[in-house]
């Protein structure tokens, strides 16, 4: 099969962030097929295009059996609303360019994925023009979490953005929806016909925690790190207006009186704010730390008590799943879990950790407390999250469900 993605945040080789595609074209790769990708030069939470893109619209690159066309994506991306519009219309418009014309060969099918929901776009004209069909997947539901974060307030294109998305959804062959709630709201609030949805979710990289569990000296690794002594609290992702981390400066200004110490690992809009206003409160037990590789991630979940997956209190947010959830259950971490609706679920499903309410800091002090006492319920709820994750997100397992659903629609 010869598969072309349309994905504007597809990683870099050594990238940070949510490296769900990364993994499954790896995948498909080693069972033969045909990859082509088309991503964007901006990495999703990055300031400024790396510099071996500057000058170039176009720039083919090979990440082992994959191919990569890399694609323009303006440098307003992060300097303002207007800018990341224009970023994703940037995006749009090259990765049409470089379906039509740069990626070479007969295609079996387009798969894009979304957000931003823009490249939806790309993959019609592109299905258009090559005449195979195409694949939507939904990772968030858009527009809503933009108007419910207060990112999107403009009536015009908040109507223009749902009559888009409707659009989108009528000619894909197939929309793959990433959480049970994104199933329930597409069939009956959206009106998609039932035929047409799959759900794929985020998953588990097994690949990198099993060897790590076994060869993985944790209390070498805080000692080198400084952390020694310490009750590690790790939160992975990005540093947005949707996640709110002021939640846990708060938390850790609660907790100062303990050994607790969250890190914050990645990066964001808000990041630069969040360091300052840390600063400003003189909170002593949050550490910023840099975007690193997955595998450099896993050493610090690994060495940590807890993994933290954190959501600004909007409504939208109960329909998603936090991708970094997956990773601390393939690491047998248990999970503080400050996302209600379906992640929350997952979680208490799983006993695989706690739920705290966002934004209630007298719930984070209550429940973290209880925690730092309790080595036996840290253990018996990692192990918990493991086995759950192992025998419903495995990517490998998933990876193969979502390819027998593509080939299903290639031989209709």
């Amino acid at each position: 099969m010869n598969v072309l993605l349309i994905h504007q945040y597809f990683l870099e080789e050594n990238d940070s962030g949510g490296s769900r595609w990364n993994e499954i074209t790896k995948i498909w790769g080693e069972k033969g097929h045909q990859i082509t990708v088309l991503g964007g030069m901006m990495h999703a939470n990055g300031k400024e295009k790396q510099t071996e893109y500057k000058g170039f619209f176009f720039k083919l690159k090979q990440q082992g059996n994959v191919k990569i066309w890399r694609c323009h994506v303006s440098e307003s991306y992060n300097k303002s609303f207007i800018g990341r519009l224009w970023g994703y219309f940037s995006f749009m418009f090259s990765s049409i360019w470089a379906g039509l014309f740069k990626a070479k060969g007969k295609f079996d099918v387009i798969i894009v994925t979304s957000p931003p929901l823009f490249v939806g776009f790309s993959a019609y004209i592109i299905s258009r023009f090559k005449r195979v069909p195409f694949v939507f997947e939904v990772r968030d539901l858009w527009p809503e979490s933009a108007i419910d974060t207060g990112v999107l307030t403009n009536k015009l294109i908040i109507k223009l953005a749902y009559w888009f998305e409707a659009f989108i959804y009528r000619r894909a062959e197939l929309i793959n929806v990433l959480t049970p709630a994104f199933y329930s709201i597409l069939k009956n609030d959206k009106n998609v016909p039932e035929s047409k949805l799959i759900m794929i979710p985020n998953a588990s990289d097994f690949s990198l925690s099993e060897n790590l569990l076994q060869t993985f000296d944790a209390a070498a690794f805080k000692k080198e790190q400084g952390f020694e002594g310490r009750f590690l609290i790790t939160y992975v992702g990005a540093h947005g207006v949707a996640n709110h981390l002021e939640q846990i400066l708060e938390a850790g200004k609660a907790l100062e009186d303990t050994n607790v110490l969250f890190l914050l690992i990645g990066q964001g809009m808000e990041k630069e704010r969040l360091k300052t206003l840390a600063v400003e409160m003189k909170v002593k037990n949050v550490k910023f730390l840099d975007p690193v590789p997955k595998q450099e991630v896993f050493k610090y979940i690994l060495a940590s008590e807890m993994g933290a997956s954190v959501l600004k209190r909007v409504d939208t947010f109960k329909t998603v799943y936090s991708n970094k959830t997956f990773d601390y259950m393939s690491c047998k971490k248990p999970i503080l879990m400050a996302i209600d609706g379906v992640s929350r679920e997952l979680v208490e499903t799983a006993e695989a950790g706690v739920y705290v309410e966002p934004e209630n800091i007298q719930a984070y002090n209550t429940i973290i407390r209880a925690y730092l006492n309790d080595p036996v319920r840290l253990k018996a709820e990692g192990e918990n999250g493991y086995r759950y994750a192992k025998q419903n997100f495995d990517r490998e397992v998933l990876a193969q469900k979502y390819l027998n659903r593509i080939e299903e629609i290639i031989r209709k």
